[in-house]
């Protein structure tokens, strides 16, 4: 797909460098957002910005979509001024937000119907990932159309996985974030502990990055803990709205995530104290002494 047009739709903290990313790589782009003046950073770099997804996907090979949940997915694919309205047959769309499986995989269906090809692509790896293009992308659907779209997929990642049929991809994003969210809860109990012991837990966190205990959660969130940094990379809303994707999928196969209903419960009281737009490393602020 080298030098195709992509329309590209949602520009917030994670799509605005992946589309610029894409600019770079040379890929002419259609892009629209809710906000217009986000835009202006991809006209400036050379793209083209439009005033409803439709126009935006006009002509495209590719469309991704990079927005908040699944009813922004359906809205901005299957709305009055929808991406179905403007796209040819045998287009690719692409969601690279987190949504639900189940709707992922009946839009794939609705598509087909219309011989539209879908791809679930969800991505990790937060706004820094995004700006240097070493996200961790998850993809679902055929793999015909996943290998048309790679080349696009490895200018934003340098992780990509190809899971399965349409809606695996959006599952191991749930399963990638029940294993954050869980993670940011251990780190955050385990620099408090260090805290209420006495001991820095600067250096706590040192030497648990040198043994069993690491990860990049400890690496990345330990340290926003420790400096008290809580400005977003990934908004613990957002994060929240993720868990509640997870455990609706865990219903529905008939299981329990207890960890998980956990690690969405700390969520939600940051929420309620006003930390909705803050990093969901910011769970750590709960465990301060009162």
């Amino acid at each position: 797909m080298e030098s195709a047009t992509i329309g590209f739709i949602g520009l917030g903290i994670m799509g605005q460098p992946m589309a610029l990313n894409l600019i770079k790589a040379g890929y002419r782009l259609q892009v629209y957002a809710r906000r217009p003046q986000v835009t202006q950073p991809l006209v400036d770099a050379g793209a083209k910005s439009f005033d409803s997804p439709q126009l935006a996907a006009n002509r495209a090979s590719l469309v991704i979509t990079m927005v908040a949940d699944t009813a922004d997915v359906e809205a901005v694919i299957f709305g009055q001024q929808g991406i179905i309205h403007g796209v040819s047959p045998n287009t690719i769309i692409v969601d690279m937000g987190t949504s639900s499986p189940a709707a992922t995989r009946r839009m794939a269906e609705q598509l087909e119907a219309k011989n539209l090809e879908m791809l679930d692509a969800p991505v990790s790896g937060g706004e820094q990932g995004a700006i240097d293009g070493k996200l961790s992308i998850m993809v679902g659907g055929k793999k015909t159309v996943f290998e048309t779209a790679l080349p696009v997929f490895q200018v934003l990642a340098e992780c990509i996985t190809y899971v399965g049929d349409h809606g695996a991809g959006q599952v191991a994003k749930a399963c990638n974030q029940i294993v954050a969210a869980q993670t940011i809860s251990a780190v955050a109990e385990a620099l408090s502990l260090a805290r209420a012991s006495g001991v820095d837990p600067a250096r706590v966190r040192d030497a648990l990055l040198g043994g069993f205990a690491y990860s990049k959660v400890l690496e990345i969130h330990g340290q926003r803990m420790i400096e008290s940094n809580f400005k977003p990379g990934f908004k613990a809303r957002l994060h929240a709205k993720d868990m509640r994707i997870a455990l609706t999928a865990a219903a529905e196969t008939g299981i329990s995530l207890p960890g998980a209903t956990l690690a969405l419960d700390h969520l939600e009281r940051l929420i309620e104290r006003g930390g909705a737009e803050l990093d969901s490393s910011a769970i750590a602020t709960l465990l301060e002494p009162q």
